[in-house]
């Protein structure tokens, strides 16, 4: 959260309304409506002032890169050799598809990047030929994940 910003304050049936389309994007407003008691055009106003709060970015489909043949996700953490080579650096990641997540931060390393391949071979080739030949890059830490045990939202 920006420091001009302030944190929005939302009722219990906004909660209810945000919990069940957590749940499925997709669900009928009409459904929430009746769960919730409330009308489908209330429903609409109060996801109209969520969306312009900015507390909700919209909604989205969520793929599965396993099925797609992508069954090996690693963190990389990298180090660049002089602070202003971050802008430039994210820039030449953004157009990695593989890069999934980039985050500053505090601690060894300048960023730390989520990326998904198909396999060691095609993260060894991620690792030698697009992300450690990143002008600024010094060295990478790769850590391969075994298996993620919890995916979720924040809880409203």
């Amino acid at each position: 959260m920006k420091n001009k910003e302030k944190a929005l304050t939302i009722d219990g049936i906004d909660k209810k309304i945000l919990r069940a389309l957590m749940v499925d994007a997709r669900t009928p407003i009409l459904e929430i409506a009746r769960n919730v008691g409330i009308s489908g055009a209330a429903i609409h106003q109060r996801l109209r002032k969520l969306e312009k709060s900015g507390l909700i970015t919209g909604s989205k489909f969520v793929i599965n890169p396993r099925v797609l043949g992508y069954t090996t996700v690693a963190f990389i953490g990298v180090y660049l050799d002089k602070a202003i080579h971050n802008p430039e650096a994210i820039k030449q990641l953004k157009k990695v598809p593989e890069v999934l997540e980039c985050h500053y931060t505090t601690g060894n390393w300048n960023v730390l990047i989520k990326i998904i391949c198909k396999n060691n071979a095609h993260l060894m080739h991620l690792l030698n030929d697009e992300i450690q030949t990143i002008s600024g890059v010094s060295r990478t830490e790769t850590f391969i994940s075994l298996d993620q045990q919890i995916d979720r939202q924040m809880r409203i």
